[in-house]
């Protein structure tokens, strides 16, 4: 019998982010004071995985040529979150999940207040 993966599928604008349990410093230096902390207004964790973005309505008389096959296939502007980013986000916007013994969070693109990306050099 063969065996069956599972995917997660992100919906639109969503991102899933693996808690920072340990947040008083990001890990590029940036402090969260501990009031922010307290009252639990915003939280920090790791993107894992994106939905496709925000989607755009189609518009036949500015995309298509009458010579040109249709293509019905829903199309995306992209968000500006990747996986591996860590993100600052509104914490009350957040819905917790566990999948395999592990908690993370969902939360809408719109509720991320900031992205910090490390940048590598090859």
């Amino acid at each position: 019998m063969m065996a069956i993966g599972r995917e997660i599928i992100l919906i639109g604008d969503r991102v899933l982010i693996e808690p920072d349990e340990d947040q008083q410093k990001t890990p590029s230096g940036l402090y969260l004071p501990p009031g922010v902390k307290e009252k639990e207004k915003v939280q920090g964790g790791y993107i894992i995985k994106t939905g496709p973005g925000f989607p755009i309505p189609y518009t036949a008389d500015l995309d298509d040529e009458p010579w040109e096959e249709k293509n019905d296939e829903p199309r995306y502007l992209p968000l500006q979150a990747q996986a591996g980013d860590y993100a600052i986000f509104l914490r009350k916007a957040a819905i917790e999940i566990e999948l395999e013994n592990r908690k993370y969070l969902i939360v809408s693109h719109s509720n991320i207040l900031l992205l910090i990306r490390e940048n590598y050099l090859a």
